[in-house]
């Protein structure tokens, strides 16, 4: 791992070569999620038999079968205390190769012989024995459906906040990343966590290789000094940790990100870092209080850092009818985070006419059913920062937006991914209008206000393919609302500080009744979540509108609350015990180009 501390003078930095803009065709949304349980026993809490995951039984299984030679997985291996020299030392004499130190998990992530595993589980001191999954990446009109203006106009703009971008890489040398005289970068510290690091013909280090990283970081914070203004992030002023986690092809893993959050909390106090973006995920494998994944953005929530991550750009996949409920991704499906899906701008200022994407991920979580999202951004065609030479512009050069030098400055994107940095951005407002408000009090504030008024329904057509998909505004859907910062910042209701507090709630199907309802103190981190309960400020009818039960529009008519006789129900809500491994995910995987040709952004 490399890291350098950045604060570069304007110096040096090359014009862009000017280039023709190719016709705005092709719309690239970001895999959030390379691999994705969907429908998965809701019974089975807890892990299998031993101390493995589900998804290494068949590698346990070829291990002591004695048919895996040569062959090696890789792991995150948890202890009852952390390792040290002496529990290292014991898997490396085992052929295990040390990838990442995780004490924050106390893990550590593991490049281990399969062979080796039978070890590992007799061993008295290792608790757990995870899958080190793989990761995958996931405007103008962005800044107005927020309501962004009122808090510029009241002098909030992020200046002195610090927010990790968790991702690709941020390309600093982009003019809008620089402070507003364009004297220093506002990027403070770089650090690879991928080991896949390259120099450019110059000697200096390319910070992003993939692009996905730079766009995000421009959504949070870029200040529109290449477009006059047109293009700005959420909080133009705002300071940005850039923790790379994915590969030029926008590839990483779990180890990764787990260590790019530890190290989030650790830099805390030297850039006052208060936000985490996450713009990336991976299927759920577990629940969440077994996934060392979630365990992670639990401890950066502790710490009272705010960790904003991505939905998913599943909402389309229907599995037996499912209608893309049950779709949303790690580390999305954990109650502390703030969870973000994905809304269009339509091409116009005015949110009235704005509408839920069709592929944002929609709730409940699979195992735990967890309410997901807890709100929506806008998430579709988002145009923001372009990383000139990375793998996206490359494989979409039709998505290239001119700025003030040339077609490189700016570049089009869609999906939670784009979503996830508006929202984040907006807590890097409140937080520096409120340096004192904890991660619950902030997550609750931005729930409450969101604007909450939707309509029943709504289509979208695959421009692509011609196939229409229809959405409903339910809770899991759209979760609280759609993000408003105006009405965020001017509120001044306090939930309490406690951790957990705003936990999201867990959602329950009666069956004698065949209703739904919402549950509190589904985490092991707080017994209960106050927040969400009977007081007059927080109660559940003023978090979720004004209906969160029975037959209204908010919970709808749709496959979720239909009959437990249905596929499409049981596929969600996890009533067939071996759903898991028949439905999607079974010897099948969906591999990330599939996903990547089946959801597009949507006009």
């Amino acid at each position: 791992m490399s890291q350098t501390l950045i604060r570069m003078k304007k110096s040096g930095r090359g014009q862009r070569h000017s280039a023709a803009w190719g016709k705005r065709l092709s719309i690239v949304v970001l895999l959030l999620v390379a691999e994705a349980a969907f429908a998965q026993d809701w019974a089975a809490l807890s892990r299998p038999a031993g101390k493995f995951g589900r998804d290494l039984a068949p590698a346990v299984a070829r291990a002591h079968q004695g048919t895996a030679a040569n062959e090696n997985v890789q792991v995150i291996v948890q202890y009852k205390d952390a390792p040290q020299s002496p529990q290292e030392g014991r898997v490396q004499r085992l052929g295990a190769r040390l990838n990442h130190r995780l004490g924050m998990v106390k893990g550590i992530a593991l490049t281990v012989p399969v062979s080796a595993l039978p070890a590992l589980e007799a061993d008295p001191e290792i608790v757990s024995v995870s899958l080190d999954h793989p990761i995958k990446a996931m405007d103008d009109y962005t800044n107005a459906a927020m309501n962004v203006s009122a808090a510029w106009n009241s002098g909030y703009n992020g200046a002195g906040i610090g927010v990790a971008v968790i991702d690709s890489g941020i390309n600093d040398s982009h003019p809008d990343l620089w402070d507003s005289t364009e004297s220093y970068s506002r990027v403070l510290y770089h650090q690879d966590f991928t080991g896949t690091s390259v120099r450019n013909s110059y000697g200096r280090v390319v910070y992003d290789l993939f692009g996905h990283g730079t766009h995000v970081a421009g959504i949070v914070g870029g200040n529109g000094y290449l477009s006059n203004g047109r293009y700005p992030g959420v909080a133009p002023s705002v300071n940005l940790i850039d923790l790379r986690v994915l590969d030029a092809n926008g590839s990483g893993s779990d180890s990764e990100v787990i260590a790019a959050i530890q190290q989030a909390i650790a830099l805390k106090n030297t850039y006052n870092i208060r936000v985490i973006n996450l713009s990336l995920g991976r299927g759920i494998s577990e629940g969440y209080a077994q996934d060392p994944l979630c365990q992670a953005v639990e401890s950066a929530w502790k710490s009272g850092i705010v960790v904003v991550t991505a939905a998913g750009n599943y909402g389309r996949i229907s599995v037996s009818g499912s209608d893309g409920y049950g779709t949303v991704a790690a580390p999305g499906n954990d109650p502390l985070v703030i969870t973000v899906g994905a809304m269009k701008s339509m091409n116009t200022f005015p949110r009235s006419d704005d509408q839920i994407a069709s592929y944002s991920s929609k709730g409940p979580t699979t195992y735990d059913h967890v309410v997901k999202p807890d709100l929506v951004a806008p998430g579709n065609l988002v145009v923001s920062l372009d990383d000139h030479g990375s793998t996206l512009e490359n494989l979409f050069p039709g998505n290239e937006v001119a700025g003030n030098n040339t077609n490189h400055d700016y570049f089009i994107l869609s999906g939670t991914s784009m979503a996830t940095p508006a929202a984040a951005g907006a807590v890097a407002l409140q937080l520096q209008q409120h340096p004192s408000l904890t991660p619950d009090q902030v997550k609750a504030r931005l729930m409450k206000t969101a604007y909450k008024t939707f309509p029943v329904s709504s289509t979208a057509s695959d421009p692509t393919t011609g196939q229409t998909y229809t959405s409903y505004y339910d809770a899991f859907t759209v979760g609280a609302g759609y993000l408003d910062v105006q009405a965020a910042l001017n509120n001044n209701d306090l939930a309490p500080a406690t951790v957990g507090a705003a936990m999201s709630p867990k959602a329950v199907y009666n069956s004698s009744t065949k209703t739904t309802s919402l549950s509190n103190g589904n985490s092991t981190v707080a017994g209960s979540s106050v927040v969400w309960g009977s007081s007059v400020v927080w109660g559940t009818s003023v978090v979720w509108g004004a209906n969160v039960s029975g037959s209204s529009v908010v919970w709808g008519t749709s496959v979720v609350w239909g009959s437990s006789t249905t596929t499409g129900f049981s596929v969600v809500w996890g009533s067939t015990t071996d759903l898991a491994d028949s439905v999607v995910w079974g010897t099948a995987m969906l591999s990330a180009d599939a996903a990547l040709a089946t959801v597009v952004g949507e006009q």
